[in-house]
Formats: C-alpha cells, sequence, structure tokens
C-alpha cells in the first residue's frame, strides 16, 4: 500500500472513531489531516469510497497486530493482551454515532465491514485458543467454535448505539471487562497465574 495513502486512512479512521462519520465533510478530514483534496482525491473517489477504503484498513491493521504479535513468537495470552491494549488505545475516544451513521448511511459498506471484522475476530479467537490450549494456558475442555462465536457477539453488543449511550461506561472501559471475563473463562490454572502477573507488570489502559 502506497505510504500516503495509509496514512490517509489511518488519520481518516481516528478521526471517523473521535467524531463520527456523518459530521466530518471532505474539507473537515483534508483539514484535520493537514492535507490538500486535491492530495486526498488523488488516492479517493469521494466520502464514500474514502469511508470503505479505512474500513477495510481497520480489518487488515487489526489482523496485522495479532500476525505481527505471533510472529514475535508471544505466547496466545500475551497476544490477545497486545491486541486489546491497541484496541483500548485506538478507541479511547470512540464516538457511538460512527455505528449509527454507517447503518443508516452507507449500509452496504456497513455489512461488508461488519462481516469481515467477524469473521476475521472469530478466526484469530479459534487460532489463539488453539494455540493456548497447545501451551497449557487454556482449559483442554473448551467447545472453541461456540466461545470463538460468543465473544464475536459481545464485541458486536458492546457496539450498539444504543447500549454505547450510558455515559458510564466508555467503550473501552467495556471492552476491558469483556476481555478480562474472556481470558479468565478460558484460562486453567498455569493461564491464569501467568495473566495476573502480566497485568501486575504492565500498566493497564484506563
Amino acid at each position: 500500500m502506497d505510504e500516503k495513502l495509509k496514512m490517509i486512512l489511518k488519520e481518516s479512521s481516528h478521526l471517523f472513531i473521535k467524531f463520527g462519520i456523518r459530521s466530518l465533510s471532505m474539507d473537515d478530514l483534508c483539514r484535520e489531516m493537514g492535507i490538500s483534496k486535491k492530495t486526498l482525491y488523488q488516492f479517493v473517489e469521494n466520502k464514500t469510497d474514502l469511508i470503505s477504503q479505512t474500513l477495510d484498513f481497520v480489518v487488515q491493521d487489526a489482523v496485522w497486530a495479532v500476525e505481527s504479535a505471533n510472529n514475535e513468537g508471544r505466547n496466545a495470552i500475551d497476544q490477545l493482551l497486545i491486541v486489546s491494549r491497541k484496541v483500548c488505545t485506538e478507541m479511547q475516544h470512540f464516538n457511538p454515532s460512527i455505528t449509527f451513521d454507517l447503518q443508516k448511511y452507507y449500509p452496504e459498506i456497513y455489512r461488508k465491514f461488519n462481516h469481515g471484522k467477524k469473521e476475521v475476530i472469530f478466526n484469530k479467537i479459534v487460532k489463539n485458543m488453539q494455540q493456548g490450549i497447545a501451551e497449557g494456558f487454556y482449559r483442554d475442555d473448551l467447545p472453541i467454535e461456540l466461545v470463538a462465536r460468543l465473544y464475536v457477539q459481545k464485541l458486536e453488543y458492546i457496539n450498539d448505539p444504543e447500549f454505547l449511550q450510558s455515559e458510564d461506561f466508555s467503550f473501552s472501559n467495556m471492552f476491558q471487562v469483556m476481555f478480562d471475563n474472556h481470558i479468565r473463562g478460558i484460562s486453567n490454572s498455569t493461564g491464569l497465574e501467568y495473566y495476573e502477573k502480566q497485568l501486575a507488570n504492565v500498566p493497564q489502559s484506563k
């Protein structure tokens, strides 16, 4: 991928997450990114195309984060911790309107993104659980596919605009609780001991 395009898509994802989609015009996006419209239109046809490419980038970036942790020889628990911290950092200022905007104004893009996202998450969780069992960190009696599907559905639930209307909890707060419950539910005593050690050693996102 062209480095300039990668920068545009990364910055666009941060802006959409923070401000929502509907409220941002192409002029707004260019101003926030510090680029001209001429430069932006060298890479995208219009706002719809920008949204579509940005969401594709978000999915691929998540895949890269998981594969990068795996390639570094990280164990299953460390891999999940790395990805969870990345999610919490990037979604710290998550605007719930982004999901509503996608569902209402860009339904086809939303369906494509949601399907791709769920497929990626499901496959990565299945692979992670298989690795964790082989490493002796996770329980060996787990219905792997069922647990992975439940994890995906929980993510869907906390992404629901109505659920996110609560001012008491941010997306990051809810994700951390969900993630913590997931790890504790699938880990055996060895895994729990290691997980607790990692939590004590590394500051958690707030």
